[in-house]
């Protein structure tokens, strides 16, 4: 049975542990929160305590990456106030623990803030020019992994996150002045995040950079006002004055190479 080893059992990853866990892999995972330790367990994830800093690693790494020969990282970075941490120091000090394993490929979660507005649309062909310090170290990150050659990296760099419970309109519902009516969205799916990634581990798809975007681009007036009625919520009111324009994310390498279909078309 194929090990793998998740950094990071959170939103995305706790649920994606459990679909590894269906599709008959075994599944080592990470939190930072003690409490949590017993959420992973009943999931039946083998579950580890570690937690990453930019000058350390607290925790045992070199148990959780045994005998995995996948390490899926997810590990977003965090904001504090306006400025970030060091991302890219947090992810280097785990690569030699990555180097000294069993682990030959490894997943890391991007995001497509690595790119800005500035093209109308964006491919992986499009060079990246990260607007945002998040952006960045992602950036940055993605780099750091792909060049080593002692592992292979697949990147895949997902729009904005929503689900079940997750949806930006619980946020913007009843607001008022919003700019940029007419730019338009990159959103993506829990559930399709967690089937492109099974996608990739299935299709050995290693070494190779992915947008992950739902092929859907309403506008954000369009698309947040008709969620907003679908949902009971207050519209939000958009100001035209404000109009910038933005980016249309395409996902067509990862349709064309996985044979993926987006599950939740219109989100």
């Amino acid at each position: 049975m194929t090990k793998i080893s998740i950094l990071g059992c959170g939103w995305l990853g706790l649920p994606l542990g459990i679909a590894l866990l269906a599709a008959e892999f075994s599944v080592n995972g990470t939190t930072t929160s003690t409490e949590k330790l017993a959420v992973l367990e009943n999931a039946g994830i083998k579950p580890f305590l570690i937690v990453l800093s930019e000058n350390k690693t607290t925790g045992n790494l070199t148990d959780f990456l045994e005998k995995s020969e996948i390490l899926i990282i997810d590990v977003p970075p965090r904001l504090r106030g306006s400025e970030t941490e060091n991302f890219v120091s947090k992810i280097r000090n785990i690569i030699p623990f990555i180097e000294k394993s069993f682990v030959k490929n490894v997943l890391f979660i991007s995001s497509t803030s690595v790119y800005n507005d500035a093209d109308a649309f964006v491919t992986e062909e499009t060079i990246p020019k990260p607007e945002t310090e998040s952006g960045k170290q992602l950036l940055e990150t993605e780099q750091l992994l792909l060049s080593n050659n002692n592992f292979k990296t697949t990147v895949l760099r997902f729009g904005g996150l929503i689900g079940e419970d997750r949806h930006p309109i619980h946020f913007l519902a009843g607001r008022e002045n919003l700019d940029n009516p007419d730019a338009p969205i990159n959103l993506i799916h829990q559930e399709d995040c967690i089937g492109i990634i099974l996608k990739i581990i299935e299709n050995d798809s290693w070494n190779q950079t992915f947008n992950a975007v739902t092929p859907y681009h309403p506008s954000r007036e369009i698309y947040y006002t008709q969620k907003a009625m679908a949902l009971n919520l207050a519209s939000p009111k958009f100001n035209n004055e404000n109009n910038f324009g933005g980016k249309i994310i395409l996902s067509d390498t990862l349709e064309n190479v996985l044979n993926y279909t987006f599950t939740k078309p219109n989100l």
